[in-house]
């Protein structure tokens, strides 16, 4: 399938189950190397077929390609040369994306949210990764240890941990106030669009709650240090319960709608609107670092969305990024906004059900 998209707002309307998400995950891809929808590739390539192969061509000219492979893994290439690094693909189309399976960020469990606040960091800081990466390995390897150093002497198996809880709290550390800062810059901007998409009605606070005590201002040294300490003080625990107490894979990110947890007293309406702040603050973030704004993707948005949020929101959207909408229906759209929007409808895409 061949797309050009010649407008700020792409409308994609069409019944449930004809591919309309499908066409927002392809570019998804492409723009983050993130699916919204599954963490394995398997599940993005037809039934039938050996590979999927996504390609996109930017307004600045650059030339981005993803092969998903059933065997081999991926291949990115970027201005027809293949990279080495598959991140190296991010930065011609950044994106931020919106899902019904998005609203799990408010209701599920604690890992989605450090999920998402990864992504975040990872767009401003590409590197980012490899620290994600590095600590779980590490982790991995820790848990190992106790498996396979239980019988070992007291003295073996110290100074092995003592090595680990070194590298674990210089790399806690870093994802640590990574996360923070990112956190600090997200608050101001999605609690004013909580305010702007609820007409004034509900005030949004984000609340970062690491799994390590980190006292004082952000600082490497002083934190660094103190992980190292707790790491220590917690191997008693460890050894019984099998698993690390301290560090990034225990932090939580909190939601308060008027002062309360969002995750327990919100309407499904309001969930969805926090979620919605959270995006567009994501997006006016990722525009004010890199001077371009993302392309905004939302998927079936206006969903459970009562009239007046919905015109809050279309209000808000598509004016200075280029956006991507899909629903089901023309109706919940107004007139201007039909008007300067490209629309593609369910004939252009019944070929491509069942991917």
């Amino acid at each position: 399938m061949q797309l050009e998209f010649n407008e700020e707002r792409l409308l994609i309307i069409g019944a449930n189950g004809i591919g309309k998400s499908n066409l927002l995950e392809a570019v998804e891809l492409l723009g983050s190397l993130r699916s919204h929808r599954s963490s394995n590739d398997q599940d993005l390539i037809h039934w039938d077929e050996s590979q999927a192969i996504l390609r996109g061509k930017t307004d600045q000219g650059d030339k981005i390609e993803l092969q998903l492979r059933r065997k081999g893994g991926r291949k990115a290439i970027k201005n027809d040369k293949l990279l080495l690094r598959q991140l190296d693909l991010i930065g011609p189309l950044r994106c931020v994306c919106f899902s019904a399976l998005d609203l799990e960020l408010v209701r599920g469990e604690p890992a989605l949210r450090r999920h998402w606040l990864d992504r975040i960091v990872q767009q401003l800081e590409p590197v980012y990764a490899d620290l994600i990466s590095r600590y779980n390995k590490l982790l991995r390897q820790r848990s190992q240890l106790w498996k396979n150093f239980r019988h070992a002497s007291n003295s073996e198996l110290k100074s092995l941990l003592d090595a680990f809880d070194v590298q674990m709290a210089l790399v806690s550390t870093r994802i640590h106030r990574r996360r923070q800062r990112a956190l600090n810059h997200l608050h101001p901007l999605a609690s004013r669009w909580q305010e702007r998409l609820s007409n004034s009605s509900e005030i949004l606070e984000l609340t970062y709650l690491p799994g390590s005590y980190l006292d004082g201002e952000e600082a490497e040294e002083p934190w660094r240090l103190d992980i190292e300490r707790q790491l220590l003080e917690q191997r008693v625990d460890e050894e019984k319960l099998g698993s690390c107490r301290v560090g990034p894979h225990r932090d939580e990110i909190g939601f308060l709608l008027n002062g309360v947890l969002a995750r327990r007293f919100a309407s499904a309406g309001q969930q969805r609107t926090l979620v919605l702040a959270l995006k567009m603050a994501e997006l006016e973030l990722v525009t004010d670092v890199y001077g371009e704004p993302p392309l905004l993707i939302l998927d079936d948005v206006l969903a459970e969305l009562d009239p007046q949020r919905q015109l809050l929101l279309l209000e808000a959207v598509g004016q200075k990024h280029q956006c991507l909408v899909s629903a089901t229906h023309l109706d919940a759209f107004e007139g201007d906004w039909q008007k300067r929007s490209q629309i593609l409808r369910e004939d252009s895409l019944s070929f491509i059900e069942g991917i």
